[in-house]
């Protein structure tokens, strides 16, 4: 939790959430940022609430005899971890993302995708991916655009882009309109989640020939 971050999520992300109509990738990218922001946390559960009340107003209406038990089986299942509403716990990565690393950041398996750049794909449901980057101080990611929406959560140090600066906690949140060469602060590698729903549009050759081999 933290009373700094400058970059919220906007709040149609967040009901689409609640209600959720996100894929597994961006739930992971809202959930992680809810464990850090109170105001953002503050806002889901008001739209939670509301959400609430609408659906003890609607009239009840028969399921399927299999409703319960796919139901039960989300609940536990991995998706499940997407939908928690968790806090902060001790170490860098919050309780969501745990869940699909396997620990913290020492659990994590990178993997080179040059300049310095390290990455980690986590494994979620179709429908958009979702990887964790590792940029060294002073590094820039080369300049692109997207073919969707692209959300960004700084999670260690901060990067700089067109829209400012982003620290640990701060939301990106860009499209097709935005494009953009973040640049990693001196100090600290920047560790930041990052969910797509389509691969992006790089400006330069290099990057675009090397886009196959990182599923980027």
């Amino acid at each position: 939790m933290t009373d700094t971050i400058r970059h919220h999520l906007p709040d149609d992300i967040l009901a689409a959430y609640s209600t959720g109509s996100l894929s597994e990738a961006f739930s992971l990218v809202v959930a992680t940022h809810v464990s850090l922001c109170d105001e953002c946390r503050a806002t889901l559960e008001s739209i939670d609430a509301v959400g609430g009340a609408v659906l003890e107003g609607c009239e009840a209406e028969p399921v399927a005899a299999e409703s319960f038990e796919a139901t039960m089986h989300r609940i536990t299942g991995q998706a499940a971890a997407t939908m928690d509403r968790p806090i902060q716990a001790a170490g860098l990565f919050p309780s969501a993302l745990r869940s699909y690393v396997g620990g913290d950041v020492d659990a994590v398996r990178w993997r080179s995708v040059g300049m310095g750049v390290r990455q980690a794909i986590l494994r979620t449901e179709p429908g958009a991916s979702v990887r964790l980057l590792c940029i060294p101080p002073g590094a820039a990611m080369p300049n692109h655009t997207h073919r969707g929406r692209e959300m960004t959560i700084v999670l260690q140090g901060a990067f700089r882009d067109e829209g400012g600066r982003f620290c640990r906690g701060d939301v990106e949140v860009a499209d097709d309109h935005v494009r953009h060469a973040p640049v990693a602060d001196a100090g600290e590698p920047c560790i930041c989640l990052a969910a797509t729903e389509a691969p992006l549009r790089f400006r330069d050759l290099l990057p675009r020939l090397a886009q196959p081999f990182f599923r980027i």
